[in-house]
């Protein structure tokens, strides 16, 4: 047996054992390098509007001839694309379908495809294998990679080092606005909405004649591939020009089929899916939160994309879609994240700033292909001014080229005899013996002059940043006319008392509502309550809330942490005496070691919060203060934490309260006395004044609690009270 290396028996005889390692150092070694790797190398695109992914692919088909030319198997191109991305065929695939025009997820796709590639509207229509589709470049494509041999861009190795590949790619036009691109990092993401091309063309020609032009004039919303009506809102479009975040509502578009009592919806938001929107439909049906709704397929097929929903007899339909709107994807949110690497380095950016780096980008590509075409005309002027030279005496060349022994010796004896430099004369004597005639080196030195026009006027480019703006401008202007296409997603304005709809229809019934010290919650019907029996409850239990009121009422939930939790009666099942009811820890997500302390129920959020706290202050909060217009579910600082609290109270309006310390203190006030406070911490004011003692108990006062009760009112605060004289009935605090 082979005796192992010394090398070998090193890692045997360390095998087994664990080295501790600081975290930091492996998150430094192996964690940052991948994480990297994914934010400048996968996830996140470029100024050029690429992923590599993309890049690679595309490139691929261009050195494929695939531009302006018939489709080939998809198979053949992923093969292809694997000499610059090592990835596997499966996503290399999944890349060009996204690309692709069959899968309609871009405005302007780059990929003309043939066969089945899915729907980006459908999250169950696959696509077809590679061998089985076709395809091609897109005709756009001939403004992504215009000029790229002429040295716009740079190139590099591939990952074997066996051919080379772009940077970047020099778009004629900002594709990096003109199609959507989603992309999920380390601790970052990206998420660019698309425009529609000819305002994006417009915008970045407006923005290169004046650095202050107002961007929605020209932009005025984001175009997605799926149409829908964009609701309009300036404000929130100009936080995104200014930022590159926000959220652009999108709600589908639909009509109306009287006949048959139908509607069917034809565009969807760019967020949602067709089975998305028939699942959540089928939700709300089933817990008979849409009684209207009869039945809700999927009709799309090759015309394009349908969901019928048919209506039961008598539904306004109009109602019923605003309902929709509120409850499904139907209307659903886009949120802008406009994260694009610049220089290799990730940057969120607004419109402006992505179209001042896409411009600088293409300055940069011109400039290089100027200097390229530069370069080969000056090479080109320098030739034929050596072949000029050749026409003074053209027997003369023939004589010396004849007259030559060596062949080695040709072109110095044309050098020393005409005065030129080697490249002249190397050109001079690699002319076909048949072209050695005055009428053709005349016509080839008569463009002498062109070319010296062509390399002024290449000259000035180069230094006229104006120049190089208005070529610009002039492919931008070119592109919109040749490509542009009228807007998919229509604006649309909704009337403010639409927006301020309730978010659902909310089932209105009576309901007695019952909370529990251990954090036990019921909700029973009056019938249900009369005909059962006892209420059951935990050992040592005991009922700390009730309230008589309806399905739609809202529960304040406030906890010894000093925070409330909001929720609705209508989110708990209706129960039954008999039974324990819900655990609010676990169906309001409370924090470990937190505990409910009171709970109050509102209608409208009408009157006040009173708190009383051990120091002898009490605040007055009105209830709108904890009314909020999203369905927030926690509010922090719910009360103040300055001192411990005694008491807490829902008032409709001014009422007495009777307070009392430990030292036997007591003191009945109106409530009238105190002003409100909209901050929900607020420590209030004095109330009680304490030497030496503390608040025990405040609770409201009412008839028959303590004899003499005139002798402890007060009518100005803060007060000492008045020692008791008799025993106060117990009233829980809470």
């Amino acid at each position: 047996m082979k005796k192992p290396s010394a090398k070998a028996e090193a890692y045997i005889e360390g095998a087994g054992i664990i080295e501790n390692q600081p975290i930091t150092k492996t998150l430094t070694e192996n964690y940052m390098p991948y994480a990297m790797s994914v934010i400048v190398s996968r996830a996140l695109p470029e100024i050029d509007g690429f992923k590599p992914s993309h890049r690679k692919l595309l490139y691929t088909m261009y050195k494929m001839g695939l531009l302006g030319s018939e489709r080939t198997k998809s198979a053949n191109i992923v093969g292809q694309t694997m000499k610059l991305n090592p990835h596997g065929d499966g996503p290399i695939y999944e890349t060009m379908v996204r690309l692709a025009r069959g899968n309609e997820a871009l405005l302007h796709p780059y990929v003309d495809s043939k066969g089945n590639f899915g729907k980006a509207y459908s999250r169950d229509m696959s696509f077809a294998a590679s061998r089985y589709t076709e395809a091609k470049l897109d005709p756009i494509c001939a403004e992504v990679f215009a000029d790229i041999e002429k040295d716009t861009v740079d190139f590099v190795p591939n990952y074997d080092n066996s051919t080379t590949e772009p940077t970047l790619l020099p778009v004629k036009f900002p594709a990096v606005l003109v199609n959507n691109n989603v992309g999920i990092a380390v601790s970052m993401a990206s998420n660019i909405c698309s425009f529609n091309l000819a305002e994006v063309c417009e915008t970045a020609a407006a923005l290169m004649k004046n650095p202050e032009h107002d961007i929605i004039s020209t932009l005025k919303a984001p175009d997605f591939p799926g149409g829908g009506y964009i609701i309009a809102d300036e404000a929130e479009l100009r936080k995104i020009y200014a930022t590159g975040r926000g959220s652009v509502r999108v709600r589908s578009k639909y009509s109306y089929d009287k006949a048959a009592n139908c509607i069917e919806v034809t565009e969807i938001p760019p967020t949602a899916t067709i089975e998305a929107i028939i699942d959540k439909i089928a939700e709300l049906v089933k817990l008979g939160k849409l009684k209207e709704v009869s039945y809700v397929r999927d009709e799309s097929d090759l015309s394009g994309l349908k969901i019928a929903i048919d209506l039961k007899r008598g539904t306004d339909s109009e109602a019923l879609m605003q309902k929709l709107f509120r409850m499904t994807p139907l209307q659903d949110t886009f949120s802008c994240n406009f994260n694009i690497l610049i220089g290799g380095t990730p940057k969120v950016m607004g419109v402006a700033e992505i179209l001042s780096e896409w411009t600088d980008f293409r300055m940069a590509c011109i400039k290089r292909k100027t200097k390229f075409e530069l370069a080969r005309k000056k090479e080109k002027l320098h030739l034929l001014s050596g072949l000029k030279k050749i026409l003074l005496d053209i027997d003369k060349a023939i004589k010396i080229i004849r007259e030559t022994h060596d062949d080695s010796e040709v072109v110095p004896n044309l050098m020393i005899g005409f005065g030129i430099d080697e490249v002249q004369a190397e050109f001079v004597a690699d002319i076909k013996l048949r072209n050695i005639n005055k009428g053709y080196i005349l016509k080839r030195t008569e463009e002498i002059a062109a070319l010296n026009e062509e390399i002024a006027d290449m000259e000035d480019i180069l230094s006229s940043e104006r120049r190089v703006k208005q070529i610009i401008i002039s492919e931008l202007r070119d592109i919109a006319k040749k490509y542009g296409k009228e807007r998919k997603s229509e604006l649309i304005y909704v009337q403010p008392d639409e927006e301020n709809e309730e978010e659902e229809e909310i089932p209105d019934y009576a309901v007695n509502l019952f909370a529990t010290r251990e954090g036990y919650f019921k909700k029973i019907t009056p019938l249900s309550l009369r005909m059962g029996g006892d209420q059951k409850l935990k050992e040592h239990d005991e009922i700390i809330f009730t309230y008589e009121g309806t399905n739609r009422a809202e529960l304040l939930f406030f906890t010894n942490k000093f925070q409330v939790y909001k929720a609705r009666a209508c989110d708990f099942e209706d129960s039954k005496a008999s039974v324990m009811g819900d655990y609010l820890p676990v169906k309001l997500e409370l924090e470990p070691d937190e505990k409910i302390i009171k709970v109050i129920a509102a209608e409208d959020f009408s009157g006040n919060v009173v708190m009383f706290f051990e120091n002898g202050k009490c605040a007055k909060v009105p209830m709108s203060s904890y009314e909020t217009k999203t369905r927030r579910k926690k509010l922090a600082n719910a009360y103040s934490d300055l001192s411990p609290l005694i008491s807490m109270w829902h008032e409709k309006e001014d009422s007495l309260y009777m307070l009392t310390s430990a030292a036997g203190k007591v003191m009945i006030f109106n409530t009238v006395l105190l002003l409100p406070k909209a901050a929900r911490d607020t420590q209030g004011v004095q109330v009680m004044r304490l030497t030496k003692t503390i608040l025990v108990s405040a609770v409201p006062y009412s008839e028959g609690m303590i004899e003499n009760p005139d002798i402890y009112k007060t009518g100005t605060i803060p007060c000492a009270g008045t020692f008791c004289r008799d025993d106060v009935n117990q009233t829980k605090l809470m």
